[in-house]
């Protein structure tokens, strides 16, 4: 028998076995958790064949859409309470619900030396603008918020404060230059054990609220195998040392 023969058809039933069950599956993920989830969805296809389409945005407005039918078949959320809040409205599938990390809130600057190890810079006040994302519709807005109430500054930084869509906006605003300094997700500025731009003060979890951030399979996502997968796979090692690379906890 011609050895290279059996090579090629082997190769074409491989390659039809993985075109035949390949699937993609849509997803929302909150903005932070942007970078860690590019690099999981590139190693997610290349290990399972399914594609993940992802969309990148505020985790309120990602529930307005899912309620008024957009297509998303997997959700990741920045909070845990929008996720329960949607599984009781029943618009996902019950028992996928988990959490996949716990976010941290960070004082960034894009300058070096300009956020001091204790984030003394608040308290002197004598930066111009403040950025945050929008407390409304981003958790870690809300978080912003709440740390400055703890700190006894939200009365002295309101005229401040400059307020993005979502956290990549927020964050945009001072990798630009356009603000001193603001309240981002430590994933946005932070790889493998540093912080890896300009200078920053991780915010003591003792001054907000635990972000824990919870995926859930979307009723749309009910008969998808992709959706299912992707969930698994946010679940094994290989997925967990990358969210665990930009900062994140479990």
């Amino acid at each position: 028998m011609n050895h290279r023969f059996v090579k090629v058809v082997s190769a074409v039933t491989l390659s039809f076995s993985l075109g035949a069950f390949a699937d993609e599956v849509q997803v929302a993920v909150a903005a932070n958790f942007t970078a860690p989830m590019q690099q999981i969805a590139t190693e997610f296809e290349k290990d399972t064949g399914h594609k993940a389409v992802l969309s990148f945005g505020a985790t309120g407005k990602f529930y307005s859409q899912i309620v008024n039918a957009a297509p998303f078949e997997v959700f990741l959320s920045a909070d845990d309470e929008t996720p329960a809040k949607l599984e009781k409205e029943q618009f996902t599938v019950p028992g996928t619900r988990f959490t996949y990390a716990i976010g941290k809130l960070v004082l960034w600057s894009a300058k070096d030396s300009y956020v001091d190890s204790k984030g003394d810079v608040l308290k002197a006040g004598d930066y111009k603008h403040l950025s945050l994302a929008n407390p409304k519709t981003a958790p870690y807005g809300a978080a912003a918020i709440e740390t400055l109430k703890k700190l006894g500054l939200l009365d002295s930084a309101q005229a401040k404060l400059v307020q993005g869509d979502n956290i990549s906006q927020a964050h945009q605003f001072v990798s630009t230059g356009n603000v001193e300094l603001g309240f981002v997700a430590l994933s946005q500025v932070f790889k493998n054990g540093k912080v890896t731009s300009g200078s920053a003060w991780i915010v003591p979890e003792k001054l907000y609220t635990p972000i824990r951030q919870d995926a859930v399979i979307l009723a749309k996502g009910k008969s998808k195998p992709a959706a299912t997968a992707l969930v698994d796979y946010l679940k094994t090692d290989k997925a967990r040392a990358v969210i665990k690379s930009y900062g994140y906890d479990f």
